[in-house]
């Protein structure tokens, strides 16, 4: 089973809005795919039972290790204040982590540390676990987004996204849906800011 950890330990700088939309990608290709919610407002959980039956199966994983069918991937919707212990334990569930960085100093400040903390970690620095970073809610033409982008940009990892500030995945979540479950027409330019990110996702090493 493939496992990615979406993490950072700020609240509020979009991991739900990716693990979902990441499981919901994987789902319809044909994959099987599980989440497991580890976040303390459970809001993956609370969104998979909007799910409406017809559209492409997304299993819950409980944390309390109760078996369910095997899946081929795994996305882990991390806590806000993940580190010590927990992220030692969640890294030796996954191969990739995506770190979702929203445009506010503070957001900015929290993933320059974390970023850290996680480069020291041996199976980073072993090349068994990639790091990839996304652009959060990315207004344009925003001293934030600039500030980010600038930020971002001299990281040495993959940047993986910039996704822009959009009530598209407002609407869908609502509905228990993601960009990958609606129609062509009404995520088009979403779909073409995830192209890299989900080529990364699946076909690197």
């Amino acid at each position: 089973m493939k496992a990615i950890l979406i993490a950072n330990p700020k609240g509020g700088s979009g991991k739900t809005t990716l693990s979902t939309n990441i499981a919901g990608y994987l789902a319809s290709r044909g994959q099987r795919v599980v989440i497991m919610d580890l976040d303390r407002q459970k809001s993956a959980t609370q969104w998979l039972t909007t799910r409406p039956f017809e559209l492409p199966i997304i299993d819950l994983l409980q944390a309390s290790g109760e078996k369910s069918a095997p899946a081929e991937w795994l996305v882990i919707d991390s806590p806000a204040g993940l580190h010590g212990k927990n992220l030692e334990h969640a890294l030796k569930l996954v191969h990739k982590v995506i770190v979702p960085i929203a445009p506010s100093l503070f957001d900015i400040q929290a993933s320059r540390e974390f970023l850290e903390t996680l480069s020291k970690e041996k199976a980073v620095r072993k090349g068994k676990i990639f790091v990839g970073v996304v652009g959060m809610r990315m207004s344009p033409h925003t001293r934030a987004a600039t500030t980010l982008e600038q930020f971002i940009s001299k990281l040495d990892l993959p940047v993986l996204a910039y996704l822009r500030e959009t009530q598209v995945y407002v609407n869908a979540a609502f509905e228990g849906k993601t960009l990958f479950d609606l129609p062509h027409s009404l995520a088009e330019r979403e779909l073409e800011q995830w192209a890299y990110l989900l080529n990364w996702l699946e076909h690197s090493h």
